[in-house]
């Protein structure tokens, strides 16, 4: 399963929606503003070739560049420079360096970066009962790993309700963030994996 994870390329085209970008720019500037974050997700992931329909539910907390995923089995932690995943089921902890050369998009960067490195444009066959709710297609050029990336944003509360992203097997995840509660009294301790909270758990450090 990815997380969030996947790439911006190319040069911004001609044909981008000036207001689908302005719109967007706004949206991710308002949830940057915010001391820190947390949401509920709800995660789909769709392949109709293969028959996969996989759903999943849980929590992500974001404060600067550290985050925490917590989905059904599986903690994922990040302090900015250490990436610690936790997969619950087999006492296992994977340890390894943030990359900061790496073009991926971690959660906090897809929440409170514009990138725009991409076409930017109002999809006008979605249509929604709440007409503040507008869907935002981005196309990268060639060479991403990813065909496109869809952004349902509210327009009136500029809020990211959720996203999707199309990869080329044909796979499509979706996260639906739900009650996004920012600016709440964070430890940092929820930032950082302890073993010590965990005495049985096996740590695998690959840095």
């Amino acid at each position: 399963m990815i997380v969030f994870g996947f790439l911006f390329g190319g040069i911004l085209n001609a044909q981008s929606d000036k207001k689908a970008e302005e719109l967007l720019e706004s949206v991710v500037n308002k949830t940057a503003s915010y001391k820190n974050l947390k949401a509920e997700l709800a995660y789909t992931m769709v392949n109709h070739d293969m028959d996969i329909d996989e759903k999943k539910s849980g929590i992500i907390y974001l404060k600067g560049d550290s985050y925490r995923i917590e989905m059904e089995g599986q903690i994922i932690i990040s302090d900015g420079k250490t990436i610690w995943t936790f997969i619950v089921d087999s006492d296992e902890v994977m340890v390894s360096n943030v990359d900061e050369g790496d073009e991926s998009i971690s959660p906090n960067k897809i929440l409170t970066t514009y990138n725009e490195d991409y076409k930017a444009k109002f999809d006008s066959d979605s249509k929604y009962k709440n007409s503040d709710l507008k869907l935002i297609n981005l196309k990268p050029n060639e060479g991403n790993q990813f065909e496109q990336l869809s952004l349902l944003v509210n327009e009136k509360n500029l809020s990211l309700e959720n996203f999707s992203v199309y990869d080329k097997s044909g796979n499509v995840f979706t996260y639906h963030i739900i009650n996004l509660q920012p600016n709440l009294d964070l430890p940092d301790t929820t930032f950082i994996f302890n073993p010590d909270d965990y005495p049985d758990v096996d740590v695998i450090d690959m840095r």
